[in-house]
């Protein structure tokens, strides 16, 4: 059976657009495999919001986000790139949270050139380290998967809000020469810049579709028009999450039924419980 880089790396090579529904736990990440989507990414936003109701500004650790990401990809079949934020140090932690990750059984690990502690891509505040530095956070990622960490690397940066535009592009192909896997250029601000730098970067790249956030939120299909490999919906889920537990919160409040909910027999299969009964019938010793 491929592992899970190598069935990542199978669709980055087969063309077209993923459309990648960000997840933040198990389940969320099981929803995203039972809908049919081939693939997802664990959010650091996200994690940092279901697991510690924090924002992402650099409060949730690697031991944290390497122990969500294991039970994620337990979960599920489908490779799963995991948000490794800076690399939580300098190049040589940027190596270890590589082969962590690849331990965890992540197909990629995403690495970014955010001072630390880093921000959450479409917030103020965020600042993005040297292109030294940058370079050497990339070189130490690719050299752990050239050294033997079955994952893909995916090379992050947020330089436009600071430096811009040509400076995350310039950013991007360097990280491209260096052997990044995927390129991700965080927070276009116009489709004319979209278009230029899936022209322009080589490889594989990333569009980051967050709903009111900096870059045009487009329509799958002008993505795959403009060259773009992978789609990401970070918040997407976790937003929705929150909308109809609020709902459901109001309901009870206000003495009502809480509308919307599923079945519960649905609920038990989503989870496992016909499974688990059959494989438990297997062993009955009575």
């Amino acid at each position: 059976m491929a592992t899970p880089s190598e069935r990542l790396r199978q669709q980055l090579t087969t063309g077209g657009l993923r459309i990648m529904p960000c997840c933040f736990d198990a389940l969320s990440a099981r929803l995203i495999e039972r809908a049919g989507f081939e693939l997802t990414f664990m959010s650091g936003f996200a994690v940092s919001a279901a697991r510690l109701a924090l924002p992402d500004t650099g409060l949730i650790s690697y031991g944290e986000m390497v122990d969500q990401g294991r039970n994620v990809c337990e979960a599920v079949s489908i490779p799963v790139i995991g948000d490794a934020d800076t690399g939580y140090g300098n190049a040589v932690n940027a190596k270890r949270t590589v082969r962590g990750y690849a331990a965890a059984g992540f197909a990629c690990a995403m690495i970014e050139d955010q001072v630390a502690p880093k921000r959450c891509g479409h917030t103020r505040g965020k600042a993005v380290v040297s292109r030294q530095e940058a370079l050497a956070r990339v070189r130490a990622a690719v050299d752990a998967r050239e050294e033997g960490a079955d994952i893909l690397v995916m090379a992050r940066t947020d330089a436009r809000h600071e430096h811009g535009f040509d400076e995350a592009l310039a950013r991007c192909k360097a990280f491209a020469d260096l052997g990044a896997d995927i390129t991700f250029f965080e927070a276009p601000l116009s489709e004319a810049e979209m278009e230029r730098l899936c022209a322009e970067i080589p490889g594989p790249t990333m569009a980051n579709m967050v709903e009111q956030g900096d870059t045009p939120l487009l329509p799958p299909e002008r993505l795959e028009a403009l060259g773009y490999a992978i789609a990401a919906y970070p918040l997407t889920l976790l937003s929705s999450a929150v909308r109809a537990m609020n709902e459901a919160l109001a309901q009870l409040a206000a003495g009502e039924p809480a509308g919307g909910v599923l079945e519960f027999a649905e609920l038990r299969e989503i989870l496992g419980f016909p499974d688990y009964d059959e494989e438990q019938a297997r062993y009955r010793h009575d």
